[in-house]
């Protein structure tokens, strides 16, 4: 298929816009199933059996269970056309799944879910029938558990599972639609004093207290704030302050999240927290134990080219993309595992509108979440998804801006 072939794009446009309002019911049905369901990182065997049903229904589809990790899955279709002995490009759609504690699905993943399922479906009906494609072209669909805590596609990126693959392709609910918005990195530091107990009535003078410790250090780490560039963040909380007011603390435990822009800042960030924290210690005799047990949380790469054709498809299913500068998304967006990915896979991570005000991580967002007029910009967001892959498996020209775009995008992380 000749790269300006603007005629069959668009009809295969068509058809996957048509195959996906005709699994639209069986697509609601998948994605309030997992909403009625919530499950934490780590433990969503309900969701991920869903799924794997969900694609198993077509024998067209190779689907692997458990793949990698224990509620992970793989469903893979084809690859069609190119040439013999021909590189495959092999196109990734990416479903998370988990809920929040005690909220549910207040960051709308069974939606996430949702829209990389729809997206998958689409772009096969889209390909089927293609004999003239540039290259071959394969559609993997990656279940990736875990974004809310345990980093499940930094696990899946250490076991192998993103090697083959060449686009990655996933949405997240919002407040409003954008093609791209930063996500920060995230540093996880959990912080342990270890002094002395004694009777604080009695014989204070024979404890070393933990608890001044921690104060310290939270007070360290506030009196540090005020010399932060303004898109550095720092936030934490005492997680165990001691036993009884009666007893010097022995122990004490701070929990503290990191988040900088760049990759790069992190590192000054780091050394500035432990300092504060040290300091800390040996001011009041205490010992400290400094562990970083998440993995870190990658800043997420722009992609300008996959962004525009994004923008493209979207408005021409009606969705509106505020200018940046009249958005309302907080200065600073959250932190999400999908940056790793972008690191090492050209990807996009759009945001897309549900029909809600709502902030993500409320309750308010869990209904929303979960309703029907939901279903509408969701289905709009698969469609634009699955056009830009589109539009890039047929463009070889488009192709090769997208892994420019990607490789200068790493190299100014440097």
């Amino acid at each position: 298929m000749l790269s300006g072939d603007m005629e069959k794009r668009q009809q295969m446009k068509d058809d996957l816009q048509r195959c996906i309002d005709a699994h639209k019911d069986e697509l609601h049905s998948l994605s309030r199933d997992i909403w009625s369901n919530p499950e934490v990182a780590g433990n969503e065997k309900h969701a991920h059996d869903r799924l794997v049903r969900f694609f198993s229904q077509d024998q067209t589809w190779t689907v692997q269970s458990h793949y990698k990790l224990p509620t992970a899955f793989r469903a893979s279709w084809g690859p069609v056309g190119g040439g013999v002995g021909d590189p495959v490009l092999n196109v990734g759609f990416l479903c998370e799944y988990d809920a929040l504690p005690g909220i549910g699905h207040a960051c709308g993943h069974n939606l996430i879910a949702e829209v990389g399922a729809a997206a998958a479906v689409g772009l096969k009906a889209a390909l089927e029938n293609q004999t003239e494609l540039p290259v071959p072209v394969k559609i993997t669909v990656l279940g990736t558990p875990a974004e809310e805590a345990l980093g499940g596609k930094i696990e899946l990126i250490n076991a192998g599972a993103f090697a083959d693959i060449d686009l990655v392709f996933m949405a997240h609910p919002a407040q409003q639609d954008a093609s791209f918005h930063p996500c920060i990195i995230i540093e996880e530091m959990l912080v342990k004093y270890y002094g002395k107990a004694s009777h604080a009535a009695a014989y204070p003078w024979e404890g070393v207290n933990a608890l001044d410790a921690a104060v310290l250090a939270y007070n360290n780490i506030s009196v540090l704030r005020q010399q932060l560039k303004p898109d550095w963040r720092i936030h934490g909380i005492i997680k165990h302050g001691g036993e009884k007011p009666n007893i010097i603390p022995a122990y004490t435990e701070l929990e503290f999240y990191l988040r900088v822009p760049l990759l790069k800042d992190l590192c000054d960030l780091k050394a500035k927290a432990e300092a504060c924290f040290r300091a800390a210690a040996g001011a009041t005799g205490c010992q400290v134990e400094i562990t970083f047990p998440t993995p870190t949380y990658y800043n997420i790469l722009p992609n300008a080219t996959l962004a525009s054709m994004y923008e493209s498809n979207g408005k021409a299913l009606g969705i509106h993309f505020p200018e940046q500068t009249a958005m309302n998304f907080n200065h600073l967006a959250g932190s999400t595992d999908f940056g790793n990915v972008s690191f090492i896979v050209p990807g996009i991570h759009p945001f897309f509108y549900i029909c809600t005000d709502a902030l993500n991580h409320t309750e308010e967002y869990t209904e929303a979440a979960g309703a029907e007029k939901a279903q509408l910009y969701t289905l709009r967001t698969a469609k634009a998804l699955s056009m830009t892959a589109v539009d890039v498996v047929c463009c070889p020209d488009l192709l090769k801006k997208v892994r420019d775009d990607f490789r200068l995008a790493k190299l100014k992380q440097k």
